[in-house]
């Protein structure tokens, strides 16, 4: 799915993966609050197994995925990566793989590996061996040297805030985190028109 910016030529392109249980149609929320930000294209990764896409989603399907729909943007422009809470392992390796591609990237209700939160989930199994799909977000972010936003919720059950901390502390290159205390997982994501000012404002090395 894709959404051009209003207004033209677009000032860069952002590839959104999303979250678990949602689909493309569903984010299109992200593409016109963005919009009201900054002239960016807005494009939004469908999942194979999801919506309408054939497949059978998998870590590996995601990533061959993401990796398709960032070879299709265009290059006369920069890229920014947004993510929410599965979707941030998504990004992460997009970045951390095409490090001289992805000009900026936000996360949403992340987390530093997905084997972490569902062992925090239930900690009565030997998750680590069980789970085949890890999302090591922070491993894939160590090759990538560029500004990552972070935002977490101090409500979120799904996510709890400190992996995003995790996350968020063991990046190494530049960085912003912006706190929720109220927020739980499905609201951290709905953001204002002066929240993604401030995102771009970031990615380009403006601070507020």
């Amino acid at each position: 799915m894709k959404r051009l910016s209003p207004r033209q030529p677009a000032e860069g392109s952002v590839l959104l993966v999303y979250g678990n249980g949602s689909c493309a149609t569903g984010c299109a929320r992200y593409a016109y609050t963005i919009q009201t930000a900054a002239a960016l294209d807005v494009f939004i990764l469908e999942y194979p197994g999801y919506a309408d896409r054939a497949g059978k989603p998998s870590q590996d399907s995601f990533f061959r995925a993401a990796d398709e729909g960032l070879r299709l943007l265009a290059t006369n422009g920069p890229v920014y990566l947004v993510g929410e809470s599965l979707g941030t392992g998504v990004a992460a390796y997009l970045a951390g793989t095409y490090p001289g591609k992805v000009a900026g990237v936000v996360l949403f209700a992340p987390y530093n590996r997905l084997t972490d939160v569902a062992q925090y989930q239930v900690p009565f199994l030997p998750v680590d061996w069980l789970l085949v799909d890890r999302f090591p977000s922070e491993d894939y972010l160590r090759k990538y040297h560029g500004p990552v936003g972070v935002f977490v919720g101090g409500k979120d059950n799904v996510v709890p805030e400190k992996f995003g901390r995790r996350l968020y502390d063991g990046y190494a290159g530049p960085k912003r985190i912006w706190e929720f205390p109220e927020a739980n997982h499905g609201t951290v994501t709905q953001r204002t028109r002066r929240e993604w000012s401030e995102i771009v404002d970031f990615w380009h090395g403006r601070s507020r």
